[in-house]
């Protein structure tokens, strides 16, 4: 994390705009120094060391945009840029982000504070961000035309606003959306209660990330920004299992992890191991009567979902989005199904042109863990990620919820895998079997048929051999 006193030499701060409301010569003269965050890695939890207190969140690799306090305004510093994001290890993508990164970094601040967000644009066009959630004037609601003019390239516009409700919430441009969303440009905003709140329990853990895709061909680096529904990598906070980093958790902990969905498709994200319940969303925390638990839910486009549980179950638990070609890396969605088909003769004689080809999927999908074949640079393969017993045939949105007993209070730290007690994992059975029991019936029909045709019927189709009377 480093500060780039260089930074206003190119921001073009002096021809800076102000979004909305004026603000102070004495704010205007000396804005904060944008912090850079390159590493991918999450970082530990920022403790205040100014203004209100409170239990800080940890960003699943991300992390927390410090602040500086200026008279009474807590004052933060976005820069809307191009960044490198490494989404798995050996796989990078050049996305837009917001200083250094995509996700951007963590916002959060406490209920009722003033706020004061300086946003530069180092893009190449402009930009907007709209605060996700809010209540605040509607000239900060950052919609690009609507409430403000865009942001240009290299101008400062600035956003002040109050917290006016403890959540969970996002930002992400209202101005070119379509495009600058595509190229990973959002973050996280968490508003925490100022005082005890009978809706918000205290927790040990607190986690928080982003859903996103992108369609980047195997090879490339950049999203292609049109696709509307064939992704091909889908991430949380812009990481791709392997590379999305563990839950590490204490055992009896109490844990609210906290997802929000940018992507143009729905979630359902399941924990294992564990039930939990919903206790917010992006309006605001929800009634305790409407709680009840749950092993999955399902986030909508736009939606975040803010899910308690005790971790009260040592191990290493699966925690992942149920569609299953969601965890899935870099894959094509048009392979014909080639299960059950001899490749044997054909592969043979491809051999003789392509003496590199390989035969896949006649058998699933499974063996392409195991193949040592070459694939483009700059690209993740498609199932990977290996655990203590072989290879967990995953990828995309995807990662584990360690928990430990002998986890110490605010250890982040991978703890390493899981040492199972003896005799509590399955295993091969060698003793004598009966045979199974099988379902006989085949499936019938309502009523019995009136007519029953003595031989089966085979269509028979005559195709037409021109367009005439067709």
């Amino acid at each position: 994390m480093t500060s780039r006193r260089e930074f206003f030499k190119y921001a073009g701060i002096a021809g800076g705009a102000v979004a909305a409301t004026a603000v102070s010569r004495v704010a205007m003269a000396a804005l904060p120094e944008p912090v850079i965050q390159t590493s991918p890695q999450t970082m530990a939890p920022l403790v205040p060391s100014s203004g209100r207190p409170y239990n800080p969140v940890v960003t699943l690799n991300g992390w927390t945009l410090p602040w500086r306090m200026n008279q009474g305004v807590k004052e933060f510093h976005l820069v809307a840029e191009p960044v490198v994001r490494e989404m798995a290890p050996g796989f990078k993508a050049h996305l837009w982000g917001y200083n250094g990164q995509s996700p951007g970094p963590t916002i959060e601040v406490v209920e009722g504070d003033r706020i004061r967000i300086f946003v530069t644009n180092k893009l190449p066009e402009h930009t907007s961000i709209h605060w996700h959630g809010q209540r605040l004037p509607n000239g900060m609601d950052g919609v690009a035309g609507l409430n403000q003019p865009a942001i240009a390239p290299g101008k400062t516009f600035v956003y002040e606003f109050v917290a006016r409700r403890p959540g969970t919430f996002m930002y992400h441009p209202h101005a070119d959306e379509m495009v600058q969303m595509a190229m990973g440009m959002m973050g996280f905003w968490v508003t925490h209660p100022k005082e005890k709140n009978p809706l918000i329990d205290e927790v040990q853990r607190d986690f928080c990330f982003l859903l996103n895709a992108y369609d980047i061909d195997p090879g490339s680096y950049t999203p292609k920004i049109m696709t509307m529904l064939d992704f091909n990598l889908w991430s949380w906070n812009s990481r791709i299992f392997p590379g999305i980093d563990t839950l590490n958790v204490r055992l009896n902990d109490k844990v609210r992890i906290r997802v929000g969905n940018l992507t143009m498709t729905n979630h359902p994200i399941h924990v294992h191991g564990h039930e939990f319940t919903i206790t917010g969303t992006d309006g605001g925390p929800t009634p305790k009567s409407t709680r009840w638990p749950e092993v999955t839910t399902d986030i909508a486009v736009g939606q975040m979902r803010q899910i308690e549980f005790v971790a009260d179950e040592e191990g290493d638990w699966a925690f992942h989005c149920h569609k299953s070609h969601h965890t899935m890396n870099a894959m094509g969605h048009a392979v014909p199904t080639l299960i059950g088909v001899d490749h044997t003769g054909i592969a043979k004689k491809i051999n003789k042109l392509i003496p590199d080809y390989m035969v896949m999927g006649e058998r699933g999908m499974a063996d392409m863990t195991e193949m040592e074949m070459p694939i483009p640079d700059n690209t993740a393969p498609m199932m990977t990620g290996e655990g203590p017993f072989g290879s967990v045939e995953m990828g995309g949105m995807f990662s584990v919820l360690k928990v430990r007993k002998d986890q110490k209070p605010g250890d982040y730290k991978d703890p390493g895998w899981y040492k199972h007690p003896k005799g509590t994992v399955a295993h091969e059975y060698s003793g004598p079997l009966t045979e199974p029991a099988r379902f006989k019936a085949e499936g019938g029909q309502s009523m019995p048929r009136i007519q029953k045709s003595a031989q089966p019927t085979e269509v028979q189709v005559r195709k037409p051999t021109s367009h005439k009377d067709h």
